[in-house]
């Protein structure tokens, strides 16, 4: 994609036109051009130097983004400054200054007889050679309306500047025929005439109209400036220079000399100049900046660190990892610049009537005037009345609706950590029917903790975590990591393990002490030691609740279980609920076991669960989900990259893979799922604000234009004055852009709305469709039960048969019933076990296998 600056835009007008004249050229596939921040996205292969003649001949001037060695490191916020508002000011100053005595003469004196100079006073000549002076003086200082004006309408492109040109040159124009006819009645003595030729003076109205414009353009360009404060902030964040560590010696260089693999020093109170890695220090490091997290964030060795954020106490030493445009700091600029020369769909309607917007009102000038001479009216008056209908017209609030609002709907997200990579999603997350959850990572931590420990008779907890604790110090298991960070866990120093051996499928055993120790599943813990029958029940139990249980033993002494599990999040359940009382079904995608997810998803309070997903499987299964509605898939790990690219919208949780946050139309950097429903609320304000302002955009023209053109003089003498028509053409973008302000006022955590937009919660076809496709994906899963019978030799009563069922159901997918009157066992194995592991199972509980069938 290429982006370039656009100068000569005054209109939404503007933009169509140089949006239609680069989509002309060949190899262009799309061209997006940003009234808000005079920019514009090209997609396609063609030349930049195409592009840019393109927009020349359309009569407007191009540049092309991101030019030269300085930028691609350096990141200011001057270049999103309104280099047009110094201008405007001293263009406004200077127009005021003249207007005013105009005023006094043509207004004060005229109609309330102020007091006027002798060599004036009476001598009308002098009184129209005054305000022709002063006029003429106003508009070259505000010649740009002309020039812009003039030459758009040259290239059959008219604008907003045409209108105002138009307006104020009429008025001018017929002002100098009425002086130099007055001119004339002086010479014949004609005092009527000269009386009469002095109200016909428009002179006013042209410095009027151009000033009172200025001051509109004078207060949108504030207004807009203003929708890009989150962005410039961001921008004014990346700090200057970097102290680097080169050959032990501190050196102060600009940022943009900061090469990866560089080490660099932070103290308290400094920004971290760019990403990086922790070597060595520990530090409190606000990263609120860029992840809306108000509380500091622990940093030690071997943590992560962003450029921009801020240390708050402590020393780092860092070694950089990621420089100039590729920091955070930089990814979410260039985010939030991309979305916001990006246009939403919303905006296509608007686009097209601002096409053409300007011939048309002009054409009803036109008609206007020939209309009103038609019937009778004076010239004075009909010419008034086409001039009203130019200068209350107002593109601009059409072409300013929906970019105001998108900037700074873009710029409360990133100050809550929530990034839109383009408007179109911006728009289209709010839209949300049915939400898709990723298990790992998203509603649960994504790293097993320890939950529950079960003691054998007589074992301490600090026996049973110490032996835990010296077999796993070694594993890079995540159960191993869950047991290490526990912190129940006791000093592991002074003791000797030797003999370490890994037992795949099974566990781990060791000499602790010079004595005998193993941990692990069930299967390998009853090689060497009775694991009572009520724990067994009891692991199946946590198995049903999602977690998992680890049997340890010291030689023959069974010493208890160690229970592991995902958690959920603290968050999570509050924030599927307030997902469902927002109007959408949230299902549950996992490639997790069933009765693991099942147990999960009923904690955290899912309206379905999917399980036992491969990644392949998750798209397919987005796919049919968008055939009921607009789908939200959110996940964090590589395997969710293909279902979030499929998805209506793709939402990455902040710390999950670069692969899901590159395929994601969404970053929460905060990582917590609360900020999914509060992406969703912003989304809704803003479309509601969009609506709000293209409905005063439309609203404004349809109904100011027939007032202009006197249409309801006839029936009820209201006409419009042209001095009246520019103020309320220079409020009405005023209007668009203070309302898109008003958007900073949106409390997107406020849960005061949510059930304004009902959508699939109550449709029950559609639930019925997501329950239908739920059952035919359990039932592709359901493996077929396979029977074998085993004949055994060596039972002899019902406690023989326990033992027997006890042994071969404890195997994974096995369930088992022996009888000793038929000296057989029944199994039916849902998982492909081999014979065997079912006559060790056997063997091993003290009975001989005769035969399996």
């Amino acid at each position: 994609m290429k982006q370039f600056d656009i100068t000569g835009m005054s209109c939404a007008a503007c933009s169509a036109r140089v949006e239609n004249a680069v989509n002309k050229v060949d190899g262009v596939t799309e061209a997006s051009v940003s009234l808000l921040t005079n920019s514009m996205n090209v997609q396609g292969d063609a030349s930049v130097q195409a592009i840019i003649e393109a927009v020349e001949k359309a009569g407007y001037g191009a540049s092309e983004k991101g030019t030269g060695d300085a930028a691609a490191h350096t990141i200011e916020s001057s270049s999103l400054e309104n280099k047009e508002i110094p201008i405007l000011k001293r263009r406004l100053i200077s127009s005021v200054i003249l207007l005013v005595p105009l005023m006094y003469v043509s207004m004060g004196h005229m109609m309330w007889d102020w007091p006027l100079p002798p060599i004036m006073a009476d001598n009308h000549l002098a009184m129209g050679i005054y305000e022709l002076l002063l006029t003429t003086m106003i508009m070259v200082i505000n010649q740009k309306f002309f020039i812009g004006g003039y030459t758009s309408l040259f290239h059959r492109s008219p604008n907003m500047d045409t209108l105002v040109a138009l307006g104020a040159s009429a008025s001018y124009i017929y002002s100098l025929y009425a002086l130099f006819a007055m001119s004339g009645a002086y010479g014949s003595g004609d005092q009527e005439a000269i009386s009469q030729y002095m109200h016909e003076f428009y002179f006013e109205s042209a410095a009027m109209i151009l000033t009172l414009i200025t001051i509109g353009k004078f207060l949108e360009a504030l207004s807009k400036g203003r929708t890009t404060d989150a962005l410039k902030g961001l921008m004014d964040l990346a700090p200057q220079t970097a102290t680097i560590l080169n050959d032990g010696k501190e050196m102060s260089i600009p940022i943009d000399q900061v090469k990866t693999g560089d080490t660099f020093i932070v103290r308290a109170g400094e920004s971290i100049p760019v990403d990086g890695r922790v070597i060595s220090g520990n530090a409190s490091v606000d990263e609120s900046a860029l992840s809306g997290e108000s509380l500091p964030v622990e940093k030690e060795i071997g943590s992560a660190v962003s450029s921009a954020t801020i240390l708050k106490s402590g020393y780092l030493t860092c070694e950089a990892t990621r420089v100039g445009q590729d920091t955070t700091l930089s990814q979410i600029i260039t985010l939030m610049s991309d979305a916001a020369a990006t246009k939403a769909p919303i905006a296509r309607a608007a686009d097209k009537v601002s096409g053409i917007f300007v011939p048309t009102v002009m054409l009803i000038a036109l008609i206007t005037f020939v209309i009103w001479i038609f019937v009778g009216q004076e010239f004075s008056f009909a010419l008034s009345r086409a001039i009203s209908v130019l200068v209350i017209s107002c593109p601009c609030a059409l072409g300013l609706a929906t970019p105001v609002a998108i900037m700074v709907g873009n710029g409360i997200g990133a100050r809550n950590g929530i990034l839109f990579k383009t408007a179109a999603i911006l728009e289209s997350t709010g839209k949300t029917q049915i939400i898709v959850l990723d298990k790992t990572g998203t509603i649960t931590n994504g790293a097993p903790q320890v939950t529950d420990e079960i003691l054998a008779d007589g074992i301490t907890a600090e026996e049973l975590f110490t032996i835990a604790g010296l077999l796993e110090e070694r594993s890079e298991h995540p159960f191993a990591k869950a047991i290490l960070a526990c912190d129940r866990l006791p000093s592991l120093e002074g003791h000797k393990v030797t003999d370490y051996e890994t037992l795949s499928g099974y566990g781990i055993r060791a000499k602790i002490d010079d004595v005998s120790c193993y941990g692990g599943n069930l299967e390998l813990i009853r090689r060497y030691c009775v694991v009572p029958k009520a724990l067994i029940q009891q692991a199946g139990t946590f198995l049903r609740q999602g977690k998992t249980a680890l049997y340890f033993a010291r030689e023959d002494h069974f010493l208890g279980m160690i229970v592991v599990a995902d958690v959920i999040r603290d968050t999570s359940r509050e924030a599927i609920a307030d997902l469902k009382r927002m109007g959408m079904q949230v299902i549950m995608l996992t490639g997790d076991q069933e009765l693991t997810a099942n147990a999960i998803g009923e904690a955290a309070g899912v309206d379905h669960v999917i399980s036992q997903v491969k990644p392949d499987e998750k798209e397919s299964i987005i796919r049919a989900l968008k055939e009921i509605g607009h789908v939200m898939m959110v996940g964090d790990g590589i395997n969710d990259a293909p279902a979030l690219t499929s998805a209506n919208v793709g939402m990455a949780i902040g710390a999950g893979s670069d692969i899901a946050i590159d395929a994601a139309d969404v970053v929460l950097m905060k990582n917590q799922l609360p900020d999914v429903s509060a992406a969703i609320r912003l989304s809704r304000q803003v479309l509601r604000n969009i609506r709000q302002n293209l409905f005063w955009a439309f609203f404004y023209n349809v109904i100011g234009i027939p007032i202009a053109a006197g249409c309801y003089y006839a029936a009820f003498g209201l006409k419009l004055n042209p001095m009246l028509g520019a103020a309320a053409m220079s409020l009405s973008s005023v209007c668009v852009v203070s309302n898109a302000l008003r958007l900073n006022l949106t409390n997107i955590h406020s849960k005061k709305h949510d059930t304004r937009y009902l959508k699939l919660a109550s449709d029950e076809n559609a639930k019925t469709k997501i329950l239908d496709l739920v059952d035919i994906h359990k039932s592709q899963k359901e493996e077929p039960i396979m029977t074998k019978t085993i004949g055994i030799e060596g039972m002899m009563c019902p406690h023989c048969e326990a033992r027997v069922n006890e042994a071969l159901n404890a195997i994974d997918g096995v369930s088992a019933v022996a009888s000793h009157e038929k000296d057989n066992a029944v199994c039916e194995l849902s998982a492909d076990v081999s014979d065997e592991v079912l006559t060790k199972a056997v063997t091993d509980a003290g009975y001989t296998v005769t035969s399996i069938q």
